[in-house]
């Protein structure tokens, strides 16, 4: 039998090679096991001969049930949330499920028209790597009635579940990190933009801790263009040029940190002896093998698996205790403070 050429391949065509019927061919994709050896090698040799995929969307509506959950990512580029789409995508594949990501560049609107594709796949859930939505899309998610879980943060009043940690704290923690080394007029380097609100959470940690110890006030700079690490040079530039005594700079991100430490470079200025350098998330290039950067280190295989079990959990009937997962993050010393 000759298979038109355009179109799928469909189980009828799979059930005429191998001369069953298409409820036999379902059987051995299904339930194999209730399928004679002989009848499930025939049919196994037309899927493969014809290159038939079985139709999961087909088998979803008769489930109520896609097996699709969305994931809606502030940047795709960078391993910023590498780890977290690793452990959401791996619990998920273990369930069944499939992942999907679109990426916003931390733009509201680009998540509200992500949001709004998402639905329309009907998705078995939704995970949202940013908590500030356009009202628009606060609505939709509201009223999809699909699991909603937004990560890296703990919103006051999540749109249905949250997975993350304090970015304030974190911020608070490494401005202590730094006064325990013998700094005393530390800075901070972010990034300028719509959508960190994360690192201005970690900025507001960082000034109020040194404000409780009375030390210095905050010194920051956030340069609004370019890649991220031509942000975190030109984000030590900017510090020393306007504050030249700065002993330490906490950079909102690893890749911030990585500029600012070649830019140390340039200068001739040693460190941590001349300046400490810190970063955050403990990307792979921070390690001991690389950088040897001090830095904050979140769980992000924790935080996507988590939300995963979150999604299958609500789906299966199981009504989780809280509606928000504090993770929590930890300070790791290394070599550049």
């Amino acid at each position: 039998m000759a298979v038109e050429s355009s179109g799928w391949v469909t189980m009828g065509d799979v059930a005429e090679r191998a001369g069953v019927s298409k409820i036999t061919v379902s059987r051995v994709l299904r339930a194999p096991d209730k399928v004679r050896e002989e009848t499930r090698d025939r049919v196994r040799a037309a899927i493969a001969d014809l290159g038939y995929v079985p139709d999961e969307a087909a088998g979803g509506l008769s489930s109520r049930r896609s097996r699709i959950v969305g994931a809606v990512i502030s940047t795709l580029a960078g391993s910023t949330f590498a780890s977290t789409v690793d452990g959401l995508g791996a619990r998920l594949r273990q369930n069944g499920h499939q992942l999907l990501l679109a990426g916003t560049d931390y733009s509201s609107a680009k998540e509200a028209d992500a949001v709004a594709a998402m639905l329309g796949r009907r998705p078995d859930g939704l995970v949202l790597t940013s908590t500030s939505h356009t009202e628009d899309a606060r609505r939709t998610l509201a009223a999809s009635r699909v699991p909603v879980v937004e990560i890296w943060e703990l919103p006051a009043e999540p749109i249905g579940y949250a997975v993350g940690f304090s970015n304030h704290d974190a911020g608070a923690a490494m401005a202590r990190h730094l006064l325990a080394t013998g700094r005393r007029r530390p800075a901070f380097v972010g990034t300028a933009g719509e959508g960190d609100r994360r690192g201005r959470l970690r900025y507001e940690g960082f000034a109020e801790a040194l404000a409780q110890t009375g030390t210095t006030d905050a010194r920051a700079a956030a340069p609004s263009a370019g890649t991220h690490t031509a942000r975190g040079a030109r984000g030590l530039a900017a510090v020393l040029e306007r504050w030249p005594d700065t002993d330490a700079v906490f950079c909102a991100s690893d890749a911030l940190a990585l500029g600012a430490l070649s830019e140390a470079g340039r200068r001739g200025l040693r460190v941590p002896d001349d300046i400490a350098i810190a970063g955050f998330g403990d990307f792979e290039f921070a390690g001991e093998f690389g950088l040897g950067l001090t830095t904050v280190r979140i769980p992000g295989i924790r935080i996507g698996e988590t939300a995963a079990q979150l999604i299958l959990d609500v789906n299966a009937g199981i009504r989780p205790d809280s509606r928000s997962i504090d993770v929590g993050f930890e300070v790791v010393e290394r070599s550049t403070t």
